[in-house]
């Protein structure tokens, strides 16, 4: 692992995952010593963490024009009786 890493935020999707493949690829050899693979693993869970909220935040924005393409329901679909609870 690169001493000059840059924040997990400023990577982009695409670079961090590349970069989680790495580190996972990297851990697995079981080359590191310790310290290094504690390193390494510290990077992996914040390159995860990073890369499960931008999936969040997109699945997020799908649901929301999703639900913008559905069509209202009309009146034969949609109970519009009023009941009493």
């Amino acid at each position: 692992m690169s001493d000059t890493l840059r924040p997990v935020d400023e990577l982009t999707f695409r670079e961090a995952m590349a970069e989680l493949e790495g580190v996972v690829s990297v851990l697995e050899s079981n080359t590191l010593e310790l310290e290094e693979s504690l390193t390494s693993y510290a990077r992996g869970v914040a390159l995860l963490a990073s890369l499960q909220r931008r999936l969040d935040a997109a699945e997020q924005q799908v649901d929301v024009l999703m639900g913008e393409l559905a069509p209202a329901p009309d009146d034969e679909v949609q109970d519009t009786t009023l009941s009493k609870a």
